[in-house]
């Protein structure tokens, strides 16, 4: 099938690794220019070297940290208008609540949540003025299966599933699309720190973390590709008459609550 990709421009945050990497890859595979921003400027080096070797596309890469004042409007002056933005960048902390002190709260805050919203502010700009735009949210389904020991992520998921809805429900009178993912648990090295973090909490052995994952569907995390070729859908015409939508991936865990 052909997703009608090839020569879009796209920025990805959080591109170094995990999610953000795959999705590079992912991308690049359609044709696609690519924009990539993290705060590790020696990882964006690597990707970008390893994506123009695999495919014949222009790769600018930005590192950045989004929660310094003004690194925003940075981003945008260098990257100007594009036709798919990914916030993807960001990593809420897990722990309980008092685990998780205000001080860690809000910095996991600022560049996921409210990361996402003035990037995606910014960019919505440029994008109505140009005449067309898609942008992703990689959310996560912890806004959906609230964790009492990932509560400041289930919460600040939460914010953006209703953030995407809410702005996604309009941006269609503006020929822009919003949209959400929300992938379970993934096969990066962010899903194993929280796994040996628990299994460490729950059985005194972080080693334990693979037993743990046995616990998932189909006995393991989803595969990287897994939720990215879903995202690449997503921002393509072939779904274009989808926004103020989230999209969960993650093998059915949310699904799985019971009354009982």
């Amino acid at each position: 099938m052909d997703l009608e990709l090839k020569g879009k421009k796209i920025l990805i945050t959080g591109a170094s690794q995990g999610i953000g990497e795959g999705l590079a890859h992912a991308f690049a595979a359609e044709g696609c220019s690519l924009h990539l921003v993290a705060r590790s400027a020696d990882k964006l080096d690597a990707l970008a070297q390893a994506i123009r070797a695999e495919h014949d596309v222009a790769v600018a890469v930005q590192a950045l940290d989004l929660t310094e004042p003004g690194a925003i409007d940075r981003l945008v002056g260098v990257c100007g208008v594009v036709d798919v933005l990914v916030n993807n960048a960001g990593a809420i902390p897990g722990g309980d609540l008092w685990e998780v002190d205000a001080e860690h709260w809000r910095a996991g805050w600022e560049l996921k949540v409210f990361g996402y919203i003035d990037l995606t502010r910014a960019m919505y700009r440029l994008m109505k003025a140009n005449g067309s735009g898609v942008i992703l949210n990689n959310i996560g389904n912890g806004g959906e299966v609230f964790d009492f020991n990932y509560i400041a992520g289930s919460t600040g998921n939460a914010s953006l599933m209703a953030f995407t809805r809410a702005l996604g429900g309009r941006s269609l009178d503006d020929n822009i699309r919003v949209v959400g993912v929300n992938p379970g648990p993934v096969a990066t090295a962010r899903i194993e720190g929280l796994l040996r973090k628990r299994a460490k909490a729950l059985h005194g052995d972080e080693e334990g973390y693979l037993q743990l994952a046995r616990a998932y569907p189909l006995g393991r995390p989803a595969h990287v590709a897994e939720v990215a070729s879903l995202f690449v859908f997503l921002a393509s015409p072939r779904s274009g008459y989808t926004s103020g939508a989230i999209f969960t991936v993650d093998g059915g865990i949310a699904s799985r609550r019971s009354i009982t």
